[in-house]
């Protein structure tokens, strides 16, 4: 099994490129079922996780060519609306698959979700919309079986809370069905206005981009003709490296950002200490000597983010002071803080809570990753730690990150990938 071998205590400089967004490629490699024509998409990152998504549509009976960061998808094929357990087994977004494939083929079989273990994800307000839209829904032997034998029909859909997946799966959803859909307390993530911008450009009339109250007027089961997409910039993965300079106190330039999306994480970093230059999609990041404690608190976009609280609190472990984390979002999504007071943190954890001790110095462990963010967190205080770091278990940062590993050697991080 692969591990990272990182020596710590190396400040980094130079660029990197941020790749495209896996939270946004996701949702729209499933939007590519809502047509039965050729879907070009550029700007892919190179992760498992994209590779396991075509990977069903393949096995669904797509034709899918695809090279590093193109995907060249053609959905004319589909011999088979079950998307099978094999597969969404390894990751929680196979599960966006279910309002495209019922919208267009009336009928579809999808297993229960898996992938990472933070914590309760229910899918149960996704059920519960297409319901509404006159679903027929059972849950049996491990899948959700859903039938509309008479296409879906538009539908108010009101979220009790704001769900980016359920939120998608419903945009999908309606861009086939009769009628008009109004779905109120919608999720404002990027990924989800990506995945609208998409649709609306395929024709589709989607009025509310961007907002918390979004109208789509179906087409009544006629195939939609998309447009070349070019996916958006990873906020996370600019946020992650953001996170690696601010750690080991170095300047680096992030290229390729969009600055708007990640204004949470960069205010958070002004009061800790750095400061930024940004030039159109560039932004360079210059990091103190000394970083000041922290008290955030996750919560939906624009909010800050909780696939940034691991990475936040690896840089908190080396502050001059006490730093307060609150987890709304995840209750399992401090598994890290085990592996991070390995290196030498002083993090103590009440409920939802994080008190993290800034200490003088981290000293490398042998540690192990727990999900994807948790990855990326043990990664930053092994740049920070005295000595050599191993971190295993890191097929969870392959779901998610485009090399990294080389991404941050290039930035003179002593980082080397290993087997057992």
């Amino acid at each position: 099994m692969d591990y990272l071998e990182i020596e710590g205590g190396h400040k980094l400089k130079g660029s990197v490129t941020i790749s495209g967004a896996k939270n946004a490629a996701l949702p729209i490699i499933a939007a590519t079922l809502l047509s039965d024509k050729d879907v070009k998409l550029t700007n892919l990152p190179n992760v498992v996780d994209i590779r396991t998504l075509l990977k069903l549509l393949t096995m669904l009976g797509g034709d899918v060519k695809h090279n590093d960061t193109v995907a060249d998808i053609n959905n004319a094929g589909i011999n088979s609306t079950k998307a099978v357990y094999e597969i969404v087994s390894q990751m929680r977004a196979s599960i966006l698959v279910l309002g495209p494939l019922l919208t267009r083929f009336k009928h579809c079989e999808v297993s229960l979700p898996g992938g990472c273990a933070i914590g309760q994800r229910p899918i149960d307000m996704h059920l519960k919309a297409l319901e509404q839209m006159g679903a027929i829904i059972e849950i049996k032997g491990g899948y959700v079986r859903a039938e509309a034998p008479n296409g879906l029909m538009g539908a108010k859909i009101e979220f009790d809370k704001i769900t980016v997946g359920g939120t998608e799966n419903v945009v999908m959803a309606a861009a086939l069905a009769n009628g008009t859909t109004t779905i109120m307390n919608a999720a404002l993530e990027p990924e989800v206005v990506q995945l609208c911008e998409m649709i609306r450009d395929a024709g589709v009339d989607i009025q509310g981009i961007g907002t918390s109250e979004l109208t789509i007027v179906g087409t009544n089961g006629v195939p939609l003709e998309f447009k070349t997409t070019d996916i958006i910039p990873d906020r996370i993965e600019a946020g992650t490296y953001l996170c690696a300079a601010a750690i080991t106190h170095s300047d680096i330039t992030l290229k390729k950002v969009n600055i708007e999306h990640i204004k949470s994480p960069i205010a958070k970093l002004e009061k800790m200490g750095c400061t930024f230059d940004v030039e159109n999609d560039n932004i360079t990041i210059h990091s103190p000597e000394v970083i000041k404690p922290t008290h955030l608190i996750t919560t939906e976009y624009p909010g800050f983010p909780t696939d940034m609280q691991a990475q936040f609190m690896a840089v908190a472990t080396i502050a001059d002071g006490e730093s307060i984390i609150e987890e709304r979002l995840f209750e399992n999504r401090f598994m890290h803080v085990s592996e991070l007071n390995r290196l030498g943190a002083d993090i103590w954890l009440k409920g939802s809570l994080a008190a993290v001790h800034g200490v003088k110095e981290l000293n490398g462990a042998d540690v192990m990753a727990t999900d994807l963010r948790a990855s990326s967190a043990l990664v930053l205080g092994a740049l920070a730690a005295n000595g050599i770091t191993n971190v295993r278990r890191i097929y969870h940062l392959d779901r998610g990150y485009d090399n990294l590993e080389g991404k941050l050697s290039l930035l003179g991080a002593k980082i080397t990938r290993k087997k057992d």
